[in-house]
Order: C-alpha cells, then structure tokens, then sequence
C-alpha cells in the first residue's frame, strides 16, 4: 500500500464534509455580547442563526486559546484554556453545543508548531537546569499528583476524563490533568535550543541571551513564538534531535492531549496552523514533517474517527499524504508569480489597484481561466485520489479582502464559482456583504493583515455598526466609518445585493447533491483565447470514477457522456448534473450545452440574463449561469 493512498484506503473521511460549507470567524472581531470593544464566544453563539440562515453548515474559528496576544492568538499561552477576552471554557462547549442542535460543526485553529514564550512548557524548558521536573503550585488542585501519567501516556484513569459530558469545574480539573501530566514530564526537549548561549541557529531564526539556560532557541516567526521539538530530517549536530525520535514523539504527545481535551469537549475538528513546517531542514516533498502527521493521526482518528483536519500546507500532494481531509489553496504570490488563488482574484503586485489587476474576474483583465486550471486541476487530482478535498476561500484572515478592486458585480461571478466549484466552500466573516480591506496601523501584529480583521458590519442604525456598544475608541478595531459601508441589514434588504446572491447560490448548493464536496468535477469549456468558464457536477454516486478531466480544453467541446442522465441522492430524490457557466467578461461568449445535462434542463440560478437556445448558451457580459 502507498503512502499517498493510505489516508484513503486505511481512514476515510469523516462524512459530514461532503456537504460542508464553511464561514471562518475571526472571534474578536465578529460580535461583542458584553460591551468591552472585543468579540467574544457568547456574541458569536448567539449570532450563530444568522450563520446558519446564510447557507453555511461549518464553523472554523481563528484561536480562541490564552494568549498574550503578540500575534493575535497565534502565540497560545494554554491550549486548554480559552482566552479570558472571549469568554470560558464552558461558553466555548456552550458554543458547540448550540451548533449541534443547529446541524452545525466546528473546527478550531491548532497551533501545533510553537507556542507563546509565556506558556509553561517554555517557561519550564528556559530554567538553567531545564531537566528538573517542575510541578506547578495550585493549592485548588483536585487531582493528586501522584494519580498523574506521563504525556502520551492515556490511562483509563485519564481516558475516563476525557468525557464529553464533563462539564464547569470538572472541565477545569481535565485541564489541570493535562498541564500538570505534561509539567510533571521534563520538558527540556520541548523546543529547539542549541547547546551554547553564543551557538547560532544553523540557518534557522534564534534568540539568544533571554532566558537563563546556556543556550539560544529556535524560533518560527516573531520573537514570541519559540518552535516546538519535533526533530530534525537530518540531525548534524548534537543539539539537533531526530524526527520521529523520543523527543520528537514526546511533543506530538503532548499536541495529541490538547487535541482529545477539544474533541472530547465537542469541538468537530481543527483547521491547523503551517502545518507543513514542523520538522526543522526537512527534504523536499517534506517527508519527515508527512511521517509525524502520519503518526499523530494514526493516534487520534481511531478514537475521534468523525474529527475533520484541514492543512494549511497549499500542496495536497504532501498534506494528503500526510493524512489530512482537507487543504487550501492559499494565498501565495512570490516574485511576482501568482497561484491559482491570485490567478483569480489579485494578480496584480498592489493589491488594492483595480487597473493593474489581470485576475480572471476582473471584467476588463482580459483573462482566460485556462492557466488558473493547469494549476488546479493536478492538485484537485491529488485530493480526489486520496479521497480528500481542495478548497478554495473567498478571503481569510491573512488575506486581502477583495472588495476594494472588484466590483459587486465581479464579486457575483467570482463567488458563483468558489461556492459551486470542488470542494468545501470557505467563506470569511463579511465577504457576503462585501467588506472592504482598510489600511489600518497594525494590531496584535497584524501589519498589513490587520486590514481584512475589522469588526463585522451588522446595521448602520446602530452603534459601532452593530458590532458592539462600546465607546468607539475601545472597539479591537475600528468600523468602517465610510457612509457607504455595507452592513448585513442594508444587504439582506436590498434585493439584488451581494449578500442575497451568496444566499442563493449556498441554498442551490444546499440543496443540490451535484453541488457535494465530492461530486464529479469535468471541464466543459475554458478556451485559450476566450472568457468563458464552463463545467458539469455530478453527484458522485453516479460514476465509478471520480476524477476530472486534466486538461484545459481551447475549444467549447462537451466532456465525455455521463453513465447515467441522473441518480438519486440519500433521501431517494432525483440528483441531476448540472452545468455551471460564466463570463466575467465584457464580451458575449457561447458554450456548447454537454450531452450529460438533460434535454428538459432549466436555468436554476442566473446573472445577467443568460439565454439558451437549441443546445447553445450565450453568456452576455458578466453574467453566471447554472442549469440542471
């Protein structure tokens, strides 16, 4: 069995992503129930309706962990305790529960490649004689000590805590276990220090002369953020410990009891930081950094086997392999040379100019989708063949809103396709109502980010736009002050607005099992010289094979006939293929109806009046079409 396939063949993917579609939630910027200027867990459970009435099924939360908030919540100070400004632990399982009764899964942000400087792991590590044990003084602590198993040790002792209806003072207990098991263990090994205070970091970034142990530590981003242990490919020096070795393996432990104590909590899966980067001068292809999530998985599924994980790694052939469900295609322009993503939505070097901007949906780019698709489709490949999915974001939080240099119009065609192309749909918090990027001074170091994580826009008839009711000037952020700004309730009631377009086309989606995660993917036209984009989904259930066709046709020729006109789906009714066309152009262009939709097929959702006439649709300038 090959690596690539055992994901596939050994742990299927959990069942609830085919008919996935996720918003991402940036907490503190998204709905303040208590009047201190920051969002909270409360504010979003209690606007979790309005998530479900949009269209969306899934939550991904950005880190709602303790934190001394240096890299807004990427710098986790205690990974089973939620930061105060959000609320507690009990508001957070409250927030998974009421998501449950609402049909809803939630994935939180895993941070498994370093922590804060604060957290008591490095704390500990970063004493002069980092091999003593510690034990934490906690005059409330209810469970003994002694009654404690070493990390990655589970006993029925604490298997039994790890309880999902567990809830208050003894969910405190469960994470006292956990630190203290954890405290208990020497932890000189849990992050990379070199073995002299004036030794450098082979290649990698270091700190030196800030703690008392005679050495420097590795870092992976800010000063802040001290990288955990999990070995190297090829250790060269003495300070340099093996992938996969006993101080390696330690750290995934430990990273695996932070993930039982949410899962066992309710949480449905996690979303997990640069999950490409935890061993340290790995080869390319990163095989060592694909072993130990290999191994992490082959711990956890077995005992949350519905738990969904998705990468930010941006190379399904690697992330598959490495066992995760999902990945994305990120946001990445180097050089100059754009990706799919930037193909689509920003190619362009400054990202605000609308003029300078030759992404595929910019009406006057000119743009063909045929070079966006000689990327996708080996990607796509690679999911499909290990049964997992690759998803495209309208935006996130690291991640330029796209409002600014596309017009509502162009924002209708581009989010018609992201929402009905393969894959889970993400959307983030305010693309729906076309949030706008602001050049903000940075925040919890944010820089250029800080822009695209302003408060949600909720009514203009209330204060802060209705994010909260705090003074202006003690907002996280500050509203868009603008007197255009869109807000939720000018959106939902204007009837052609980008919001109730989003609406209708994730209730098409929603209702349709040709629109599935997982449903059949063919190219029908994407020519060379031309701005068409057109292809066909079919419900899974009604083809042997899976994969889409590879190439980017020049021409407007039908994909291969479908085995079967139509199928039916899990409740009996009939599943049809359907056809998805666009034209973000300025032109007129036709596309050749494919001989998989059916002779009585209507037009189920449209944009800018297009038209059918024998087996031929035109597509007038920027208009959206999908029939079935």
């Amino acid at each position: 069995m090959s690596g690539r396939v055992r994901h596939a063949e050994a742990s299927p993917r959990p069942s609830w992503l085919s008919s996935a579609r996720f918003y991402e939630v940036y907490p503190q910027s998204f709905a303040d129930s208590n009047g201190d200027g920051i969002g909270d867990l409360r504010g979003l459970t209690e606007r979790l309706g309005y998530i479900h009435d949009l269209g969306c099924n899934a939550l991904w939360i950005n880190p709602c962990f303790d934190s001394p908030f240096k890299d807004a919540g990427y710098d986790v100070r205690d990974y089973t305790k939620v930061a105060p400004r959000y609320g507690t632990n009990d508001d957070l399982t409250a927030l998974f529960e009421h998501a449950h009764t609402l049909g809803m899964h939630v994935l939180l942000d895993l941070v498994p490649g370093h922590t804060s400087e604060e957290h008591p792991w490095f704390q500990a590590s970063s004493r002069p004689d980092p091999t003593e044990r510690v034990t934490p003084v906690d005059a409330d602590r209810t469970i003994p000590v002694e009654s404690v198993t070493p990390v990655g040790q589970t006993t029925p002792r604490i298997a039994s805590l790890f309880d999902p209806r567990r809830r208050g003072s003894d969910c405190e207990t469960i994470r006292r276990v956990v630190q203290e098991s954890d405290t208990q263990e020497s932890v000189s090994d849990r992050y990379i220090w070199t073995d002299s205070w004036i030794s450098r970091g082979d290649g990698l970034p270091f700190i030196g002369g800030e703690t008392e142990r005679d050495g420097t530590y590795i870092i992976n981003f800010f000063k802040c953020q001290p990288a955990l242990n999990y070995g190297f490919a090829h250790p060269k020096h003495p300070w340099q410990k093996p992938a996969l070795g006993p101080e390696a393996l330690a750290t995934c432990e430990a990273m695996l009891d932070v993930m039982r104590f949410w899962l066992s909590r309710g949480a449905d899966g996690f979303r997990v930081d640069m999950a490409d980067s935890l061993v340290k001068h790995d080869d390319d292809g990163k095989p060592f950094t694909i072993r130990t999530w290999q191994y992490i998985f082959s711990r956890i599924r077995p005992e949350f086997p519905e738990a969904a994980f998705v990468a930010e790694w941006g190379r399904p052939y690697e992330s598959m392999q490495a066992g995760f469900d999902m990945d994305f295609y990120l946001d990445w322009r180097w050089d100059g040379h754009p990706n799919g993503y930037n193909m689509l939505l920003r190619n362009t070097d400054t990202p605000l100019d609308h003029e300078s901007d030759a992404s595929y949906f910019n009406a006057d780019s000119g743009t063909s989708i045929a070079p966006f698709l000689e990327q996708y489709l080996p990607q796509l490949h690679d999911c499909e063949r290990a049964s997992g999915t690759f998803n495209l974001i309208t935006c996130n939080h690291d991640t330029l809103r796209v409002a600014q240099r596309l017009t509502e119009r162009e924002l209708k065609v581009a989010y018609g396709m992201l929402l009905t192309m393969p894959g889970c749909p993400f959307l983030y918090y305010g693309d729906e109502i076309g949030m706008r990027y602001r050049p903000l001074p940075t925040k919890e170091g944010g820089y250029v980010r800080t822009g695209s994580r302003t408060p949600m826009q909720w009514d203009a008839d209330k204060p802060n736009l209705g994010f909260s009711c705090a003074p202006s000037e003690s907002l996280y952020l500050p509203v868009d002050s603008a007197a255009d700004a869109p807000t939720v309730a000018s959106e939902a009631a204007r009837e052609d607005s980008l919001f109730n377009w989003v609406r209708e086309v994730l209730a098409l989606r929603t209702e349709q099992p040709a629109l599935a995660s997982d449903a059949r993917f063919d190219v029908v036209a994407a020519p060379v010289d031309g701005r068409a984009f057109a292809y066909i989904r079919t419900p899974a259930d009604g083809h042997a094979s899976t994969h889409p066709r590879t190439t980017a046709d020049s021409s407007s020729a039908p994909a291969p006939a479908a085995t079967r006109d139509d199928v039916s789906d899990r409740n009996g009714a009939t599943a049809r293929p359907l056809l998805i066309a666009m034209n973000p152009g300025r032109g007129i262009e036709t596309v050749e109806l494919p001989s998989e939709l059916r002779p009585d097929a209507s037009m189920l959702l449209a944009l800018g009046s297009p038209t059918v006439s024998g087996r031929t649709l035109t597509l007038p300038a920027q208009s959206f079409a999908i029939l079935g």
